[in-house]
């Protein structure tokens, strides 16, 4: 008896895409942050701090000469 070649049958399921509905909002609030965070290291210079003073300048300052940022 020949033993003829039987197709090995793949039973994992296909990935389906994600609805846009689904992704939208969570787009939306990774956008936020991340204009939030670029708030605080680009503009932030203490006159316009969303918390007054200078803690947020000092907290980034590094992070600004890294990026290329003037801040003096």
């Amino acid at each position: 008896m020949s033993h003829a070649a039987i197709p090995a049958i793949d039973t994992q399921p296909l990935p389906q895409p994600l609805p846009l509905g689904q992704i939208a909002p969570w787009a939306l609030f990774f956008g936020l942050l991340a204009l939030l965070a670029l708030f605080f290291v680009s503009a932030d210079q203490g006159a316009i701090s969303i918390p007054s003073g200078t803690l947020v300048h000092e907290w980034v300052h590094d992070g600004r000469h890294l990026l290329g940022y003037p801040c003096h």
